[in-house]
């Protein structure tokens, strides 16, 4: 019997290869990736300042130590150049250019997905960082280390853009944070919300400039980097963090024949339109749904498991909060469905507010639980709430 194949090395692949050998100690099991294939929780790159964790100690374990836990072979520095569906085969290529071709009986995608780029303008725009994985982080932290005035601007005022900041603040950094919407976290929170934990981080010195995009990048003979808005505002900067946004890594798959939309399509049993092969993680769009989330994740692996070991299993999801890392503005969010009508009730709280989302039948639908008061009732709310899709194969 050929092997399983996953590729990536991110959370999704880890994830998926623990929770298939705790059913299955024996099958075959392969992990291909194109970077080093180190193990680490990608969400702790967004606060390792505060928690003063330097680049070289996030990393969980190596290639070596994680074959060796999982029991599975890593080729790792190995890009996937296509995917013969028909033929149940990978062709692969080395750092070297050698190619090869690696047999699957059972295909995971695991594959993540990309930093969205703006087009911007200036002889600055190349330097201009993004953090999507350990790799990137080391070289972020290899420029920021190195700024005598600390003066960060950040684009993207989403959820890891407001958890770089705070994490830049906290630590010393002069932050200025730039984005199109008028309101942080506008696709999660309602606009009073927002609002509130805007002012929240404002309160810690994190300039907001909002309601404008960035046109021109320049960089001047010391180093230093001159951020141009649309709005005609200025800012200078010893170094410039992108954080809009992520787009899955679709591709490969569809130079495959699978079936894409945003993300690579699934149903509930993580299979995409082509026999044995399967996705899941940030490239996954399950039902239409995507989730780039830790616990969907989580969720995902433990359902994809059972079905790689015989047991064809939907993924389950639960109600599942989201802890945003502000500690200046501790924050959980539980998004309500796209699709749900809702109604927003809010209630003060002695150090933020809880706002409630209910459904014309005064069910639950989602909250936002804001300030450390306000937190201790994520559990009991999220009981309250339906599973966020019923799911079944």
């Amino acid at each position: 019997m050929h092997p399983i194949v996953i590729i990536g090395s991110g959370m999704a692949g880890y994830a998926a290869a623990r929770e298939f050998r705790k059913l299955n100690a024996e099958q075959e099991l392969i992990m291909i990736c194109s970077d080093d294939a180190a193990n680490y929780a990608k969400p702790t790159l967004s606060n390792a300042y505060t928690g003063k964790k330097a680049p070289e100690q996030i990393a969980l374990g190596d290639a070596g130590k994680m074959a060796a836990q999982l029991n599975m072979q890593i080729r790792n520095h190995t890009w996937v150049k296509s995917i013969d569906a028909a033929a149940h085969q990978l062709l692969l290529q080395q750092a070297d250019g050698a190619e090869s071709k690696q047999a699957y009986s059972k295909l995971v995608l695991a594959v993540g997905a990309n930093p969205i780029r703006l087009a911007i303008s200036g002889d600055g725009s190349d330097d201009i960082h993004v953090v999507n994985n350990l790799n990137d982080y080391k070289a972020f932290r290899g420029q920021i280390d190195q700024c005598a005035e600390k003066r960060v601007v950040i684009l993207g005022a989403g959820l890891i853009g407001c958890e770089f900041a705070n994490d830049l603040q906290n630590t010393g950094h002069n932050v200025t944070v730039i984005d199109l919407a008028p309101l942080p976290l506008g696709r999660l929170l309602p606009a009073h919300v927002a609002e509130a934990f805007k002012q929240n981080l404002e309160d810690t010195g994190i300039h907001f400039a909002l309601s404008t995009t960035v046109e021109k990048v320049s960089k001047d003979s010391a180093g230093h980097y001159l951020v141009t808005l649309a709005n005609g505002q200025n800012f200078k900067a010893d170094i410039v963090l992108s954080a809009i946004g992520l787009q899955p890594n679709i591709a490969l798959a569809k130079d495959a024949g699978i079936l894409t939309s945003r993300g690579v399509l699934t149903n509930a049993g993580l299979e995409t339109n082509q026999p044995d092969i399967y996705a899941m993680g940030d490239c996954a769009e399950v039902n239409g749904t995507l989730l780039p989330y830790v616990m969907p994740i989580m969720q995902q692996a433990r359902a994809l498991a059972k079905t790689l070991n015989g047991d064809r299993t939907a993924v389950h999801y639960p109600a599942m909060p989201v802890a945003v890392k502000t500690p200046a503005a501790p924050l959980t969010v539980l998004p309500a469905p796209l699709t749900a009508e809702v109604t927003w009730e809010t209630d003060e709280t002695e150090d933020g507010m809880l706002a409630k989302a209910t459904d014309s039948e005064g069910t639950l639908r989602g909250f936002v639980l804001l300030g450390a008061a306000a937190g201790k009732q994520r559990l009991a709310l999220t009981k309250l709430v339906p599973d966020l899709i019923p799911l079944s194969v």
